[in-house]
């Protein structure tokens, strides 16, 4: 777990500390999610996913209203998620999420990174079976016991439950269970940093650490790509 989770806290480090980065792709995320169902979060599952990942990270009440309302802007007519697919080297794969309303602009954007970092774009769908989509929810710390925990959120869903080093806990439930995982966690009173729709590679790799800081070059330039809203690795 060492080199992927050194990553993960270091993505999430760099991420946190560049607000004016990640508050504009949040309020994407609940844009597009309005656009694509209905405004009301009550009736669409996506809008409630987005809001709650968005409030895990601390973005404005007004900031999420005012991203409700954007769905309906004509400029966002074209607005949609479109997935992106690539191999890197040592048989790295990266599935690469964006919500864009230009795709001409993001596909030459994602292309160009790829090839100029040692990576190729894949026909799409070709790694969609090399990951799961999962439910997943961050805690920085709580007080109750593990076992307690687990006991706790199994008829919400839960799969599986893992402590990092760090002493966070990450719970992982099917991506259709976020809603039940995420109103039973707050009906525990139980805070999470944050809650998202992952996908979770199926056969996970290892790379040196070497590898690991050239591959971080590409990451990194995915990462700054204001229509990339996730990406995903196939690294263990």
């Amino acid at each position: 777990m060492g080199r992927a989770f050194e990553y993960r806290k270091a993505a999430k480090m760099k991420r946190w500390g560049n607000m004016s980065k990640v508050f504009p792709k949040l309020a994407k995320a609940i844009t597009l999610a309005a656009k694509t169902g209905a405004p009301d979060p009550d009736m669409n599952p996506s809008l409630r996913t987005a809001i709650a990942t968005a409030k895990a990270q601390n973005l404005p009440k007004d900031n999420i209203e005012a991203a409700i309302k954007r769905a309906s802007a004509k400029d966002l007519a074209n607005l949609a998620e479109v997935n992106y697919e690539g191999k890197w080297l040592y048989g790295v794969l990266i599935f690469v999420e964006t919500a864009t309303e230009n795709t001409a602009r993001t596909v030459a954007n994602i292309k160009t990174i790829f090839n100029k970092t040692d990576g190729a774009l894949v026909p799409t769908g070709s790694l969609e079976f090399m990951f799961s989509r999962k439910a997943v929810f961050e805690i920085a710390s709580i007080e109750m016991d593990i076992d307690n925990l687990e006991m706790e959120l199994i008829d919400a869903g839960l799969e599986e439950i893992t402590k990092e080093e760090d002493g966070s806990i990450q719970i992982f439930a099917d991506y259709k269970d976020f809603g039940n995982m995420s109103h039973q966690l707050e009906d525990m009173g139980i805070e999470y940093e944050k809650g998202s729709l992952q996908r979770i590679p199926t056969s996970p790799i290892e790379i040196t650490d070497r590898q690991m800081e050239s591959l971080t070059l590409l990451l990194d330039k995915l990462e700054d790509d204001d229509d990339v809203q996730n990406i995903y690795t196939n690294l263990a």
